[in-house]
């Protein structure tokens, strides 16, 4: 049921009392700021963020930006999918999630490729899924059940993290070979999520040792890194919505922060270009966060200096769309000057052309979506193999979720 002319004015009229305690002139001032006096480089016991080259803001027109050459003759991107967690009747918790890698142009054999892995949690210690990879469909696919059982909460969360980084990581190991010029996730370089749950938990190491899968999924981005690495070819992340607070957190109590998250700032840093200009600051290396966890002691054996899986990033905001972006790439990548401008260079271009993500980041996203007709018959499919149905909710019924 819409609302009435009469109910829209009165929440209108609500939002015009509501006092603000910083306008849009001051909220750009803070802006500036913190852009001027602390990003070079930002402490926070110890250096947390640091300019590549230099700390600079650009801004360029979105046509000329489209017409740029490509660096890359090849992109291949890769993104992974879930029905997102469900609970039965019988007390397990599971979900299931698919990889799939994309490539630019079309490779339709690499495009049927999936790796789907279904997580499950139980209390019982009684169940089997075997755990091991198994080929199908004329092995151009892999599948894997895995079992997590000591979660005392958080149990649908990590379900589903899980499942997201076991795929995505492996799929992109076992299919390193056949990038030739650049690999863009789509998302995050590593899984923050997951870092972020275990260290709210009882720290990263715990958790690894509590659950052995938190330290395989650590162990494959790390491996993932080294791979392109040894072979020289740029593996980059296209974050989409990026929504951290970790350079907030540090500023915290030094410089005034009215922004709901970092992407915000930055968005609010680069707002002073034109209506048809994009605009994007220099790369950054990042301690921030869940950022440290990958240069700290994850106990984890590794072939290159910490120092070399630092994450490093810019961000770029289109004021067509008004959205913006985050880009990463490991540090020992960004550390090459060619390197980080072809990355870049890419990027703008095709967000330029597009107006938004990479074209390689896209399809790689229609790839690996599970629709929600999909969702249905998989549940379906899940319970009658089970023996218990999926536990129904008040709202599942009301939006027609599954």
């Amino acid at each position: 049921m819409t609302l009435d002319p009469v109910h829209l004015n009165g929440i209108a009229d609500m939002a015009r009392r509501i006092r603000h305690e910083a306008d849009e002139a001051e909220s750009r001032e803070s802006a500036e700021t913190v852009w001027e006096e602390f990003l070079d480089p930002l402490y926070d016991d110890g250096v947390v963020l640091e300019p590549i080259d230099r700390k600079q803001r650009y801004c360029a027109p979105a046509d000329r930006l489209g017409l740029q050459a490509d660096p890359f003759d090849t992109v291949h991107g890769l993104d992974s999918g879930t029905i997102n967690p469900r609970t039965f009747e019988n007390g397990l918790v599971l979900d299931v999630a698919q990889a799939a890698m994309s490539a630019t142009p079309s490779e339709l054999d690499l495009h049927r490729g999936r790796t789907i892995v279904k997580s499950v949690h139980s209390n019982s210690a009684t169940i089997d899924t075997g755990g091991e990879w198994e080929l199908f469909d004329s092995g151009y696919s892999r599948k894997r059940v895995v079992h997590l059982e000591k979660l005392a909460r958080d149990e649908e969360a990590v379900v589903h993290g899980l499942a997201l980084s076991l795929a995505e990581s492996h799929h992109a190991l076992t299919n390193a070979d056949v990038v030739d010029d650049l690999l863009i996730l789509d998302g995050p370089l590593y899984p923050k999520h997951l870092v972020q749950w275990a260290e709210r938990r009882t720290g990263i190491r715990d958790a690894m040792t509590d659950e052995p899968l938190v330290e395989e999924v650590l162990g494959t981005y790390l491996a993932l890194v080294e791979r392109f690495l040894e072979r020289g070819v740029p593996l980059a992340g296209f974050v989409k919505n990026p929504s951290g607070k970790a350079l907030l957190r540090a500023l915290d109590g030094r410089a005034p922060t009215p922004w709901a998250s970092d992407a915000a700032f930055f968005r609010q840093a680069l707002s002073d270009c034109g209506e048809r200009e994009l605009a994007w600051t220099n790369w950054f290396r990042s301690r921030l966060g869940s950022d440290a966890v990958f240069v700290g002691d994850l106990g984890l054996e590794r072939a290159y200096d910490p120092a070399a899986y630092e994450v490093a990033f810019f961000y770029v905001h289109d004021p067509r769309t008004e959205l913006t972006f985050k880009v990463e790439l490991p540090a020992a990548f960004a550390d090459e000057e060619e390197v980080r401008n072809a990355v870049r260079t890419h990027v703008l271009g095709e967000i330029a052309t597009r107006g938004g993500p990479p074209l390689a980041v896209s399809k790689a996203d229609s790839l690996a979506k599970i629709d929600a007709s999909s969702k249905r018959s998989l549940v379906e499919k899940m319970s009658e193999a089970l023996d218990s149905r999926a536990t129904r909710t008040y709202d599942d019924d009301r939006w027609g979720a599954y």
